[in-house]
């Protein structure tokens, strides 16, 4: 019998729980029996006091994030089985046994079933990033579920949730080991090697959730030229010059990034003279520069976090698409990419529609991209579906 504090919601309120939508927003709840504090779990309960679901409370917009709709107690044996299955999942998509990809998304919050926690798996070092005070205050028994689940497949568990969660939230400690330890992690996606600074690195240090669109971008790149703008470590630089590219520019803000671009190339083409590197502003760039290109790839850092940025956001979007297009040679190719999980697939389309018109250029859609299979949706869930893009061929 559990004995956790109650969160009671108004009348008709409990209609999206029934949907199974993993959030509980404030405007929902009628009151609180109990005292619950930022990071304990709490359950959710009809105006009539039926049980709905158990979750973590934390004062916010999203009150309750549910992480189950049954009565448990949240133990170590709860959090192996909900482990269990979402790292059956990975290895039903061939992850743990693929000798040309060992770096993947492990836990992916609301698409396993565990809003607030991400993990990705970095050839045996495993990265965890909590979103909410309820996970990160779980993290070693994480860590401890992990190790009974794969075992010798773990070399190293680091916790990263300073840049997610704040210090106040969190209430101790910086980002840390919760188990072995190693400087920089080196892996393979689909037979190309990255380094991984996990530590410094943004996100968990690399953009997992790119892999499938870096693979296609190979397939457009044989005797092109193609800019990688906001390239940050070079996924995409790799992939070009692997594809045959003659010349690959990387461009991004941060010097330290450009370093770890051009090592990551020099780790795939040691003796390959055709690709530069610019740290520089995006937009500054494209002003400056006088190269056009064949292909361009934008996959610019999360222009709208919050809803109240939405506009600017997609002014940004349709600036920046509309300097790339600009640099595109007639017949050339745009990668362009959103990862902003309050702009929709609509409103995308619609700024790169303004940046395309803007131009006074012909554009067709040749791919409409998502995230991939390691970093499902939920289907209950579609606020999960944050990672959107389109392939133009632009005349």
């Amino acid at each position: 019998m559990t004995n956790f504090p109650k969160i009671i919601l108004k009348s008709g309120r409990e209609r999206s729980l029934n949907r199974f939508h993993l959030w509980v927003f404030s405007g929902a709840i009628k009151k609180i029996e109990g005292k619950p504090e930022d990071g304990d779990i709490v359950e959710v309960y009809t105006n009539n006091l039926e049980f709905l679901a158990t979750g973590h409370f934390q004062n916010g917009s999203i009150m309750v994030r549910i992480f189950s709709f049954e009565q448990t107690d949240a133990g170590e044996d709860f959090w192996i089985q909900k482990f269990g299955k979402a790292i059956g999942y990975r290895k039903k998509l061939g992850f743990f046994d693929n000798a040309e990809t060992n770096v993947f998304r492990l836990i992916h919050g609301e698409g396993d079933g565990m809003p607030g926690l991400i993990a990705d798996f970095y050839n045996g070092v495993i990265v965890i990033q909590a979103h909410s005070v309820g996970m990160f205050k779980m993290r070693q028994l994480f860590a401890k579920a992990f190790k009974t689940l794969l075992g010798d497949k773990i070399v190293a568990i680091y916790d990263k949730s300073d840049s997610t969660l704040n210090m106040a939230e969190k209430g101790e400690g910086n980002d840390n080991f919760l188990d072995g330890s190693i400087g920089f992690a080196q892996v393979l996606e689909y037979g190309n090697k990255f380094e991984i600074d996990f530590r410094d690195g943004q996100k968990t240090g690399f953009f997992v959730d790119q892999r499938e669109n870096r693979r296609l971008l190979q397939n457009y790149c044989h005797g092109k030229t193609v800019a990688n703008i906001f390239g940050y470590t070079g996924g995409f630089s790799v992939y070009a010059t692997r594809g045959g590219a003659t010349l690959t520019d990387t461009v991004d803000v941060s010097e330290k990034a450009i370093k770890l671009a051009e090592k990551n190339m020099n780790l795939n083409f040691p003796e390959s003279p055709a690709n530069r590197y610019f740290s520089d502003d995006a937009f500054a760039f494209f002003k400056e520069t006088e190269t056009k290109y064949d292909v361009i790839v934008l996959d610019p850092p999360a222009f709208a976090k919050h809803q109240q940025s939405l506009d600017n956001a997609l002014k940004a979007y349709r600036r920046i698409n509309e300097a790339a297009i600009h640099k595109l040679n007639p017949g050339g190719i745009l990668f362009t990419f959103s990862c902003s999980q309050v702009v929709s697939k609509d409103d995308f389309r619609k700024a790169i529609f303004s940046a395309a018109a803007n131009t006074g250029r012909n554009a067709r859609i040749m791919h409409q991209l998502t995230q991939p299979a390691d970093h499902p949706i939920n289907i209950y869930h579609p606020e999960g579906e944050y990672l959107k893009g389109l392939v133009l061929f632009v005349e």
